[in-house]
């Protein structure tokens, strides 16, 4: 991801992992209790604790749900974050559908229909003032 504040998949394992274990033992839970109400064998409930296993997103719900825990704040992310991080992905000018359409549309000419493109695209480019 192009933000250093994002977490890797391991450290989000990681994190997610340590974020399930407060939560069980705060609510004094055993992890064989915690994998039953969940629906996954106590096995997989510690992978996914000892931060060797993610969890599927209906599997993290159910988490959330059984432990009480903010589904934001399991994934590591801080409060504003998740706007923050979708106003950060929205697409630019350059990734707007148009210009995809366009782009796809002169992949296929031949250098001779680019080369005609070209000089049309310049004609309707304004030069710039001198």
């Amino acid at each position: 991801m192009k933000n250093s504040t994002h977490l890797t998949k391991k450290k989000l394992t990681v994190h997610l992992g340590e974020m399930l274990k407060e939560a069980r033992l705060k609510a004094e839970l055993t992890q064989a209790d915690v994998a039953e109400r969940v629906g996954v064998v106590t096995e997989v409930y510690g992978r996914m604790e000892r931060g060797h296993l993610t969890p599927s997103v209906l599997t993290l719900r159910k988490l959330c749900m059984v432990l009480r825990v903010d589904a934001s704040a399991a994934l590591g992310l801080q409060a504003g974050e998740a706007a923050a991080w979708l106003k950060e992905s929205e697409p630019t000018p350059e990734e707007s559908p148009q210009m995809r359409r366009l782009l796809r549309t002169l992949r296929q000419l031949d250098d001779k229909q680019l080369s005609a493109v070209g000089y049309m695209a310049r004609s309707l480019v304004q030069p710039e003032a001198r």
